[in-house]
């Protein structure tokens, strides 16, 4: 090896090696028998290496896979993202192609050495197709034949994209010698929000309203939309609103992808505040009883034996998280009415009938 070695790094012995081969260096220039490079290699391994990067042809050694590596990269957005689209720039770093004169092949010792011990006289071709192509290493990318460089790129997020959806920027990856370049594939996750959830096209809501407003009606403005947008309603005259009861907007949903004036729907279930302890204190507790509807009376039949029992305040989400397995729906049976199912529901009065059918079922609508 260290004879090889010396023979690569001085140009008069480099010079004779190349004219006359290993026996011109101690027979002053008799070369040995002239033999295809890409034989020998063939048959010391079996075909060829790859990482000695000889080029012997379109169907030799040295091919390549057809394109470069895939980056894949995820990409957390929000429902407004999604809802408003957004153009995103941003610094990438990627692998190029070093455009300065490196060598296009590794000289390897070891393969030399292999070869001399099978047969001598076949390292005199294999040397001399090392010596012809190997050149000095590039000082700017050490030999790698890639260098890091710093990119800004741009995506593009459009209106109605849904999460894990990829957007692709073709060609954009790492670059290697000989193949081309891989994509870039960004990978969208949403992010939970704290007022709507999505399904589909369609979006789901929680309102609160004050016990005045389920019995008496309210005519108000009940959210502030993804796009910043107050969406107002009035309520029909006359009809209670209870615990849970749903309603569906249409066409207040998510804009369809591709299809941004088409929208999904949006459903809102209404939750009822009670009144606090400050406000019974301030009030007639006579004038009210006899404004509400009468007390319920003992259950009928009436038990034979009856317990007087104590009680404590609690909290459900831990009764649930606490005592029942993840099997089970404890407290979590949904909403009867959440989607249109009761026939007493209603949509916003401002919508026309032509729409389709007011109480039709909504979609599920799993947290994002």
């Amino acid at each position: 090896m260290a004879a090889a070695y010396e023979v690569l790094v001085d140009e008069d012995m480099r010079s004779l090696y190349d004219s006359h081969g290993k026996d011109g260096l101690s027979r002053g220039g008799r070369s040995g028998p002239e033999m295809d490079a890409a034989e020998i290699f063939a048959q010391f391994f079996g075909g060829g290496h790859p990482s000695f990067g000889f080029d012997f042809g379109p169907d030799g050694p040295g091919k390549r896979r057809g394109t470069g590596q895939d980056s894949i990269i995820p990409h957390e957005v929000t429902l407004e993202d999604l809802y408003n689209g957004k153009s995103v720039k941003m610094n990438m770093e990627k692998e190029v192609v070093c455009t300065q004169d490196y060598s296009s092949n590794i000289f390897c010792i070891e393969a030399l050495e292999h070869a001399e011990m099978l047969s001598p006289s076949l390292v005199q071709p294999v040397m001399v197709q090392v010596l012809r192509i190997s050149k000095p290493g590039c000082k700017k990318c050490k030999g790698d034949k890639t260098i890091k460089e710093k990119t800004r790129q741009e995506i593009f997020i459009e209106k109605g994209m849904t999460d894990r959806q990829r957007i692709v920027l073709a060609g954009a990856g790492d670059q290697e010698p000989g193949v081309p370049a891989g994509d870039v594939i960004f990978v969208l996750k949403t992010a939970s929000h704290e007022s709507f959830e999505r399904s589909g096209d369609d979006l789901l809501t929680h309102v609160t309203i004050t016990l005045s407003e389920a019995l008496l009606g309210f005519s108000r403005i009940i959210l502030t939309h993804l796009d910043g947008r107050g969406v107002s309603l009035t309520t029909p005259r006359g009809k209670i609103i209870k615990p849970q009861d749903s309603i569906v907007i249409r066409r207040e949903g998510m804009p369809v992808y591709k299809q941004p004036q088409e929208k999904g729907d949006l459903y809102v279930i209404f939750d009822i505040e009670m009144p606090n302890q400050e406000w019974l204190k301030s009030v007639d507790i006579k004038a009210v009883e006899a404004v509400l509807p009468p007390k319920r009376v003992d259950v009928d039949p009436l038990p034979e034996i009856v317990d007087e029992a104590d009680f404590e305040e609690s909290d459900i989400v831990d009764v649930r998280a606490r005592s029942v397995p993840a099997s089970q729906n404890f407290f979590d049976h949904g909403f009867a009415s959440q989607f249109g199912e009761d026939d007493d529901d209603w949509e916003d009065e401002d919508e026309d009938e032509e729409d389709g059918d007011p109480y039709g079922h909504g979609p599920d609508c799993p947290t994002q």
